[in-house]
């Protein structure tokens, strides 16, 4: 597991479009999980530890934004053949288990990874209502480890987003685990 963090992001940039499979069996597009007030597409994963150790706070926050009009998406980008734990399959039994509030979509050609510039797992990109992107950082200041009366930030930002259109002016990036790019060894 290589640990990386995200590079600053290029705000109000636009949203790049995808069309994606589902663990639901349909087809995606950006279009599809666009929020009315802001959309939030993430890159998670299952295997990484990073992802597990925040997945419920995660489900927890998604759950909530959607009453301040934030659909949000998690796409995993990772390949499956170096890392078994990330098949479709597995995230599938993944997505039930956990009652994901959000579509779980499979970034087979890992196309849409590389046009986000995502770069690990969790990797979050917060879009206001014209998609233009307001946030790039992390869930939350406790990293893996829970702490209590940690702030929200990536809550807090989405809800700010949704309420003014533009997101925080400080700004911490995410640390999780690398892609797991096709062809490249770690």
């Amino acid at each position: 597991m290589v640990r990386m963090t995200t590079p600053q992001a290029e705000l109000g940039r636009s949203a790049p479009d995808f069309e994606l499979s589902g663990v639901d069996g349909r087809r995606w597009r950006l279009a599809d999980c666009r929020g009315e007030r802001g959309t939030l597409v993430m890159f998670i994963c299952n295997h990484c530890p990073y992802v597990q150790a925040i997945l419920d706070r995660l489900i927890r926050d998604a759950r909530e934004l959607v009453g301040y009009g934030v659909r949000c998406v998690a796409i995993n980008p990772n390949d499956p053949i170096a890392y078994p734990e990330d098949s479709f399959d597995n995230m599938v039994r993944l997505a039930k288990e956990k009652d994901f509030p959000f579509p779980y979509l499979f970034d087979e050609s890992q196309d849409v990874a590389r046009a986000y510039g995502a770069v690990c797992t969790p990797d979050f990109f917060g879009f206001d209502a014209d998609l233009r992107l307001r946030y790039r950082g992390r869930l939350d200041e406790s990293r893996k480890e829970p702490q209590p009366g940690a702030r929200r930030e990536l809550f807090e930002a989405m809800v700010q987003i949704a309420r003014t259109g533009e997101g925080p002016a400080e700004q911490w990036p995410s640390i999780g685990c690398s892609i797991k790019w096709r062809g490249v060894e770690e």
